[in-house]
C-alpha cells in the first residue's frame, strides 16, 4: 500500500505569500464547477477546460467606470457660444447698414447664350451687352426688365433683336416660376395685349435704382454718339419738345433682299402704331436700299422727340417704346397678332379685313414717292387713262389690265408650277377673260361693246426684262419707263462700236431671269471673283457708294411699278406668292380689289393675306 500524505500534523512553518498586485480571484468559469470525487469518477467533466482562462493580472476592468457629472459649464463651450452670438450680431448690423445706405440691394441675373441657369450677381455687375434681366428687391419680390447699355450702338443687329425676343420669353417664364406659376397661362400665349405684371419698363427700373440709367439730359449726347438715324428727326429740336410717352420705331434693316416684305411690314407697323396711339419713327441707318428719303418722302413726324435709344425695346409687347423690324416680325405680326385682328366670324377674305385696314392706313401715310418719281407716276397714270378713253358717243371706256409677273427666286405656291413659274399664256388668257366679262354685255341694250374692247390693253410690270420681249406681251405697255431693268443683250447693244478702241469696262450685269437675292447683294462688285463672293454673307459687307446708287434705282423702279399698276389699272392679275401682288391689292383699295373682284390671283386658290411668317 503506498504511503499517504498526512497533513494533519503540519505546523505551517512555511507559507507561500502572493505578491500584493497578484489577483488570486477565481475566474467565473470555475466558480460553479464541481470538483471530481475521484480520478475515476464518472462525474468528472472537462467543461472547465473549454472556457477562457482568467484575465491577466494587472489589466483594467472590462466595464468602463461611470462618468462623473459636472456641476457647471466648461469654459470652452461658453466661449464658443459668445463668439457665435457676436458674429451673428455683426452680420445683421452690416446687412442693415447696407440696406439703409442703398435703399435696396437687388439681385440681378441674365440669360446665358447656352441656356444655362440664371447667374445671380450684384447690383453693379450688370452685363455689358443687351439682354433681359431678372431683378429681386429686398422683400424678395421678383421682376424683370431689359438692360441695354446706354452706350450701345443703335439699332442693334438683327440677330441681337431676334435673340432678345427669345430671351424675353425665358426670363418672363423664370420670373413667373419664382412667383409660383410653373405652367405658362393660356392668356400669356394667345392674348396679343397681355400685360405682364412682373415686367418693369426701363424708365421705371431706372427710377427704382434697378438700372443705372443716364442722369439728366446726358442721353442726348449718347444718342448723337450712336449710329442710328431716325428719318425726319431734327436733332436741333430736342430742347423744344418733350419726349414721347409711347412710341413704335420700325427698323428697315433686313436680311431679305426683296423690298416688298419690308414695305408690307412698314405699312402694318404704322397702322398698328396709330391704333395703339404710339408715336411712329423709321430708322434707315442700315437699310440695304440706302436712304429712305431717296425713294420716299419723309414720314409724318409726331409732336414729340424720340425716347433714349436704350429704352427702345423689341419685347415685350407692352413695352412703352417698342422696336419692330424684320427680325422681330414673328413677335409683332405672329399668331397672337392674327388671333387678335383676324375676324374669326368670317370664313372668306373678310376675315383679313382688319389686318388689311392696318396696311391701308400705312400705305396712305407713307407711300409718297420722292419729288422726282411722284410727278412721273401721276402723269403716267393720266397718260394710260387717256389711252383707254373712247371717242365721244360711245358707252364705255376701255379696260386697263395690270399684269404683275414675278420671276427670279420666287416660285408659285401652286404645286404644278412650284419649281418654275406660272406660264405667261395664263396671264394673257385671264386678261382676255376679264375684258370679255365686262364688255360682252356692257352696252345699254346688253350687247357687246366692241369699241371698248379695242381700247382695252395690258400694262405689264416684271422683274424679268425678257418678259417684255415675249410673244404674249411684246405688244403690251410697260407700267413705267422712268427706270428700266435691262438684260445683258440690251446693254451690249447700247455699248459703243466694238471696232472703236475705248476704255475697258467690266463685264456687263443683266437681270435675265428676274430678281435674285445673290445678284442684289453683289451689285457694284467685280464679277471676276463672284464664285467666291457667292459663298460670303453679302448683307454683312459694307456696300460702296456705287452699290447703294444701283440698289436705290432698283427700289425706285419697283415702287413706281406698284404705284402705276395699283392706281391706273381697272383690274390686276398677279400671283399671291409675290409680295408685290399683295401690295397692289392694298393700293387698289378694299372695295375695288376685294368686293368688286378686280384683284385676280392666278397662283392657286388662295385668298389675300398680308404676311406669310
Amino acid at each position: 500500500m503506498p504511503p499517504t500524505l498526512d497533513l494533519s500534523q503540519s505546523t505551517h512553518a512555511k507559507m507561500i505569500v502572493s505578491p500584493p498586485r497578484l489577483n488570486l480571484r477565481r475566474a467565473a468559469s470555475y466558480q460553479h464547477e464541481k470538483a471530481p470525487l475521484s480520478a475515476t469518477s464518472s462525474r468528472f467533466s472537462f467543461n472547465h477546460l473549454m472556457f477562457d482562462p482568467p484575465p491577466s493580472p494587472g489589466l483594467p476592468a472590462l466595464v468602463p467606470r461611470p462618468r462623473k457629472l459636472s456641476t457647471g459649464p466648461r469654459p470652452s463651450r461658453v466661449a464658443r457660444v459668445i463668439a457665435w452670438v457676436t458674429g451673428l450680431a455683426l452680420v445683421v448690423f452690416i446687412f442693415r447698414a447696407a440696406l439703409q445706405k442703398n435703399g435696396r440691394v437687388p439681385v440681378v441675373g441674365w440669360v446665358l447664350d447656352n441656356h444655362e441657369d440664371y447667374e445671380m450677381v450684384g447690383q453693379y455687375d450688370l452685363p455689358d451687352f443687351p439682354t433681359p434681366i431678372a431683378v429681386t428687391d429686398r422683400n424678395g419680390r421678383s421682376k424683370w426688365t431689359v438692360s441695354i447699355p446706354p452706350t450701345s450702338a443703335f439699332p442693334l443687329t438683327t440677330k441681337e433683336y431676334s435673340d432678345m425676343c427669345v430671351k424675353c420669353r425665358e426670363v418672363a417664364a423664370h420670373v413667373r416660376e419664382l412667383h409660383g406659376y410653373t405652367n405658362p397661362a393660356q392668356q400669356t400665349q394667345t392674348d396679343y395685349y397681355y400685360v405682364d405684371p412682373y415686367f418693369l419698363d426701363v424708365s421705371d427700373a431706372e427710377k427704382r435704382g434697378l438700372l443705372p440709367g443716364v442722369e439728366g439730359k446726358a442721353w442726348k449726347v449718347t444718342a448723337q454718339a450712336q449710329d442710328g438715324h431716325l428719318v425726319g428727326d431734327d436733332a436741333n429740336g430736342l430742347v423744344d419738345k418733350s419726349t414721347c410717352k409711347t412710341s413704335l420705331t420700325f427698323i428697315l434693316e433686313s436680311a431679305d433682299a426683296g423690298l416688298g416684305p419690308t414695305l408690307m411690314k412698314l405699312w402694318m407697323a404704322y397702322g398698328l402704331a396709330q391704333k395703339e396711339k404710339r408715336s411712329f419713327f423709321i430708322d434707315d441707318s442700315r437699310w440695304a436700299y440706302g436712304d429712305y428719303t431717296a425713294i420716299f418722302k419723309a414720314p409724318p413726324m409726331p409732336d414729340c422727340n424720340p425716347p433714349p435709344r436704350h429704352e427702345m425695346l423689341p419685347c415685350p409687347r407692352n413695352a412703352r417704346h417698342l422696336v419692330v423690324s424684320a427680325a422681330t416680325a414673328s413677335e409683332t405680326f405672329g399668331e397672337s397678332f392674327n388671333a387678335e385682328y383676324e375676324n374669326r366670324h368670317r370664313k372668306n377674305v373678310e376675315r383679313e379685313r382688319p389686318i388689311y385696314d392696318l396696311a391701308r392706313v400705312g400705305y396712305e401715310a407713307l407711300f409718297r414717292l420722292n419729288d422726282e418719281d411722284q410727278p412721273y407716276v401721276e402723269n403716267r397714270v393720266k397718260e394710260l387713262r387717256a389711252m383707254a378713253k373712247v371717242p365721244e358717243g360711245n358707252h364705255n371706256d376701255g379696260m386697263i389690265i395690270g399684269v404683275h409677273i414675278r420671276h427670279g427666286d420666287v416660285h408659285p405656291y401652286e404645286y404644278q408650277y412650284n419649281g418654275a413659274y406660272v406660264p405667261l399664256n395664263l396671264y394673257l388668257q385671264r386678261s382676255k377673260e376679264l375684258v370679255e366679262e365686262v364688255h360682252n354685255s356692257s352696252t345699254p341694250l346688253g350687247g357687246e361693246d366692241l369699241v371698248a374692247k379695242q381700247h382695252s390693253f395690258a400694262v405689264v410690270a416684271s422683274d424679268d426684262p425678257d418678259v417684255y420681249e415675249t410673244e404674249e406681251f411684246s405688244g403690251s405697255l410697260r407700267a413705267q419707263e422712268q427706270i428700266k431693268l435691262a438684260s445683258k443683250q440690251h446693254i451690249q447693244k447700247a455699248n459703243q462700236d466694238k471696232s472703236v478702241m475705248h476704255k475697258f469696262v467690266d463685264e456687263s450685269f443683266g437681270w435675265e431671269g428676274g430678281f435674285f437675292a445673290s445678284m442684289f447683294w453683289n451689285l457694284g462688285r467685280s464679277t471676276l471673283n463672284n464664285a467666291n463672293a457667292a459663298d460670303e454673307i453679302q448683307p454683312t459687307l459694307r456696300p460702296s457708294a456705287e452699290t447703294m446708287r444701283l440698289r436705290g434705282l432698283i427700289g425706285r423702279a419697283y415702287v413706281m411699278d406698284l404705284a402705276v399698276l395699283g392706281r391706273a389699272s381697272d383690274a390686276v392679275i398677279c400671283t399671291m406668292s409675290a409680295m408685290g401682288c399683295r401690295l397692289i391689292a392694298v393700293i387698289m383699295g378694299w372695295e375695288k380689289a376685294m368686293e368688286e373682284g378686280k384683284w385676280v390671283n392666278i397662283d392657286g386658290d388662295f385668298q389675300w393675306t398680308a404676311l406669310s411668317l
